[in-house]
């Protein structure tokens, strides 16, 4: 597989601010459609129509469909981590459980009020690179997460976190579509559980690293 091709890369940014707003309604309009029609349905001449912008304007940003669903995937990632690394160090948890809980809270509220977040979160079904041509979906935001933790925590980025992050993830994706197929809002008892695993697992995995390196960095005993 090539994988350069499934990454769904824009063509280009645009630099000039008329030329942004421009991309930027293209990316809204997308996600409005996919609320509206879903992913199968979504086509790039409807997304040009509602952006009120010709055809050949979504063409010179983004290559094909592809391109436009991992330039939106990649600005609602982009978005999450603000959203979490705001209220990380506004808030300083001192522990697993509060880092947790500020992630799903998060994630929750973004599948709650974001267009399209729903249904392209942070990349497509079906399509493993369309965040990064050489790596799967999961491991990219996983990647972009575990990156918060050192400078919340003081632990070092290394092999052991790597891998508990990763398959915290994979559980909270699981647990978290599961929760939003019960409810549209989200069933809050799956969300409670999804928070409950990930905190048995992560509290076990770095929660004594976290404490120690935590109680470091404030002076506490």
């Amino acid at each position: 597989m090539n994988h350069a091709r499934t990454a769904g890369a824009p063509r280009r940014r645009p630099v000039q601010k008329r030329s942004a707003a421009r991309f930027e309604r293209l990316l809204d309009a997308c996600a409005e459609l996919l609320d509206e029609v879903g992913y199968a349905a979504l086509t790039t001449k409807e997304v040009a129509r509602r952006a009120g912008v010709p055809i050949g304007t979504l063409y010179q940003f983004f290559p094909d469909q592809q391109g436009l669903i991992g330039a939106l995937a990649a600005r609602n990632l982009n978005a999450f981590v603000e959203r979490v690394s705001a209220r990380l160090e506004s808030e300083r948890p001192e522990d697993v459980s509060g880092i947790v809980d500020v992630t799903v809270d998060e994630f929750v509220a973004m599948r709650r009020t974001v267009a399209g977040f729903g249904v392209v979160d942070f990349g497509a079904t079906g399509q493993d690179h369309v965040l990064d041509a050489t790596l799967d979906n999961n491991t990219a935001v996983a990647g972009r997460l575990r990156g918060l933790v050192p400078a919340l925590t003081g632990i070092q980025d290394d092999a052991e976190l790597e891998i508990a992050v990763r398959v915290a993830l994979e559980c909270a994706d699981s647990v978290l579509n599961l929760a939003f197929q019960a409810d549209p809002h989200g069933d809050p008892r799956l969300i409670a559980e999804c928070k409950r695993v990930l905190n048995s697992y992560l509290s076990d995995r770095i929660g004594s690293r976290t404490a120690g390196a935590s109680s470091a960095v404030s002076g506490r005993p």
